[in-house]
């Protein structure tokens, strides 16, 4: 949405923060020679997540007319503030632009994130131009880039607008809320180490954040097991529906792995 006031400014970039990629030296350099798109997530987060394919189109599409892009990888768990932990799971996601480390949530309260994805625009000079909080928006997001770059050039030519990658991202669609996401440890600050999880649930799909390595049994209602190799701490999804639905789901770990969150996608009627 667009913001209340047009002279809110961008907050720098606390000294020291360490980043995967080449980071900018500062917000104020960054900014003044073009808008800047900045996205809040955890590469282990599901709603997080399921924004990446856009932002990193978005880049794609708009380096050379002039967008610069950074991601702030705000950890939800541990494991999320390990740099090297990091870096591979953003290769997994095909992230490609410069990604800041933010452990202790400076940055993430700096700009008043409320959650899972956060996304910022600013514009040229660094003014914030447009902002939203979690999934969706993504046409009007996108549309917004545009008319920052208009402003650097009005005769560039722009391609249309992305389509959107899934149904319920189209403007208008209408979604039932998931399930509410489980934390089988007891909180999102202790993991799950049983032997057997069982979870009834109405979504989209269902995703597990898992840690360590090894084998996940995943069992959706009656079917047979199905096997997913769990090779480093991340999302995993479990299984997609092409609508809403309401289905029962065993997981059965093997030793060692630690299962932080089960989370589920919205869906459509």
């Amino acid at each position: 949405m667009r913001p209340e006031r047009d002279n809110i400014g961008a907050p720098d970039l606390p000294a020291g923060i360490a980043w995967v990629g080449d980071g900018p030296d500062s917000m104020p350099a960054l900014t003044a020679s073009g808008p800047v798109l900045v996205h809040f997530f955890d590469y282990s987060q599901l709603n997080g997540v399921r924004a990446l394919p856009y932002v990193a189109e978005w880049d794609r599409r708009y380096r050379e007319a002039g967008l610069r892009t950074i991601g702030v990888q705000a950890p939800r768990f541990p494991f999320g503030a390990d740099p090297a932990g990091v870096a591979a799971g953003l290769r997994d996601l095909g992230v490609e632009y410069p990604v800041a480390i933010d452990s202790t949530r400076d940055l993430w309260h700096a700009y008043g994130c409320e959650g899972w994805p956060s996304l910022f625009l600013w514009s040229t000079g660094g003014a914030l131009s447009w902002f939203h909080f979690g999934e969706g928006e993504y046409l009007a997001t996108e549309e917004a880039i545009q008319a920052e770059l208009r402003e650097l050039d009005a005769l560039r030519q722009l391609p249309a607008p992305m389509n959107p990658l899934r149904p319920s991202d189209a403007p208008g669609a209408k979604v039932i809320p998931p399930t509410e996401e489980i934390f089988p440890g007891g909180s999102w600050e202790q993991p799950w180490k049983g032997t057997e999880l069982e979870v009834e649930y109405e979504a989209g799909g269902a995703y597990a954040t898992v840690e360590g390595e090894g084998t996940l049994e995943v069992t959706v209602d009656s079917g047979d097991p199905t096997p997913l190799q769990i090779e480093s701490p991340r999302l995993y999804e479990l299984t997609e529906h092409d609508r809403h639905e309401h289905h029962h789901l065993k997981l059965e770990p093997s030793a060692g792995l630690k299962v932080w969150s089960v989370s589920f996608a919205a869906g459509i009627p």
